[in-house]
This record gives C-alpha cells, structure tokens and sequence, in this order.
C-alpha cells in the first residue's frame, strides 16, 4: 500500500517522513486546495527528506480553467521544479464543457519527463469519470487522484472502484480526500486501490511568547495564526497500518 501524504510546509514534510510516508504532495494554500509553493519551500524538503517529492502545479484556487497567462506561469514553474530534483508534478486542466484539456496536459506531461505525473482532483470535476479516465491515460498520466466525484472519497467509493475496474492497470487510481482512521478501511476494502492520499493533520500552538490578542485571525478562513499546521506521525502510522490490513484481508 502506498501512502501519500499532503503537506503545506517544511515541518509537516519532514513529520510525515517519520511516520513512514513512502510519498508527499507538496502545495501551498490548503484553504484553496493547494497551490503551487515557493521555490525555497520546494528546495527545503527536497534537501531534507528522503521520500519521493510531488509538487504541486497549480497556479491558483478556484476552477481548472487556465487562460494563457496562467498557462505560461506554469511551465516556468515547472522549469524549476525540474531544476530542484522533484520526483513528481501534480496537475490539472479542464476544457470549459467539463472534458480533460488533453492538449495543455499532454504539453506540461512531455515537458515533465522523465517525472512522474498525476492528475489530481480536477478529475472529480470532469463531465464524465470514465471519459475523463481514458483522456488521462491517452495523454499519459500515470495516476489520478480521485474521491469519486464526491466530496470525499468514502462517499465516492463505489465510482472508485469502478474506475480501479475499467483502468485495468493501464493508470494507478489513488483514493483521496477523507481518507483517516474511521473510514479507511472501508475504502480500501470497496475500491481496492493501492494508493491513498492523505493528511494526517494535526495543529501545534505557536511558540511565540508575545501574542496580540486584539486580531483572532489575518486569513480568510479565519484559522489563527498561533495554531501551526503540521502532520502527526502517529497518525500516518496508524492510517497505514489500517489500510494494510484492509488490502490484505479484502
């Protein structure tokens, strides 16, 4: 069983790594489903984990439909992360009626080789799953990211082991979304995949001694910043071990 675990800092990628991940997805913005991160966050972890690096190439939140410009942005960023070492880039592109833009995905995947490339949960946005599914495997993704075309991937589970059917082992199918200690089993147990994709979230206080309690929260979601993001190690270790079992006995 694979187990990917999300990241949005250097901390959570080097926690992760202790807790047994075999790899991370690297983003920003978890508040938009994740980003592209900075060039320096990029070259943190690469330099200081050992496990495959996924990055994010996203060049915001919102929709998959990419002007030219924003086009643009992410083959220069794609440059880069090429430049640090990454293992792998995680992407998506949608048409407007909902189809996989096959032209822009088969541009960024040639321009991405040798890396690995996954296409990640715009796919849970496409018209027509099964579409969608034959449209990453002509272009030559070589995973997808997917919680069913549901808000998680427990709900989902069922398109999902349709689409571990239909692929026939021509594209790995990943669950995520959802993924934790109550439902994993299920889902590993329903779609027998052999990949997952999950958090493993926990929050730290800050260390900060001086804290201006007038301003509860300067972002959006109105998440304080004297709560940490991070991943808990247990957590990872728990969740794999759940979902071994699950492919073991299924």
């Amino acid at each position: 069983m694979v187990c990917e675990i999300v990241v949005y800092n250097i901390e959570s990628a080097r926690r992760a790594q202790e807790g047994g991940a075999d790899r991370i997805e690297l983003c920003d913005n978890p508040a938009e489903g994740g980003t592209t991160p900075s060039v320096g966050c990029i070259e943190s972890v690469r330099q200081n984990v050992s496990m495959d690096v996924f990055v994010m190439l996203r060049p915001r939140g919102g929709d998959f439909l990419y002007d030219n410009y924003e086009f643009h942005c992410m083959k220069r960023d794609l440059l880069q992360m090429q430049k640090l070492s990454v293992d792998g880039i995680v992407l998506g592109i949608l048409n407007p009626d909902g189809a996989i833009d096959k032209k822009r995905c088969k541009e960024l995947i040639d321009k991405a080789r040798p890396l690995k490339v996954t296409c990640h949960r715009a796919f849970d946005m496409t018209r027509d799953p099964f579409e969608a599914l034959n449209d990453c495997i002509e272009v030559g993704f070589d995973r997808i990211l997917t919680s069913g075309q549901r808000s998680n991937a427990f709900e989902g589970r069922e398109l999902i082991a349709q689409l571990v059917k239909a692929s026939e082992g021509r594209i790995a199918i990943m669950a995520g979304a959802g993924v934790n200690e109550k439902t994993v089993t299920e889902i590993v147990t329903a779609t027998r995949v052999n990949e997952i994709h999950f958090s493993a979230t926990s929050f730290r206080a800050s260390k900060m001694n001086f804290q201006n309690k007038h301003i509860a929260a300067m972002g959006e979601k109105g998440q304080s910043e004297f709560d940490l993001r991070t991943v808990d190690p247990a957590r990872v270790r728990e969740i794999r071990s759940l979902a071994e079992k699950a492919a073991i006995s299924r």
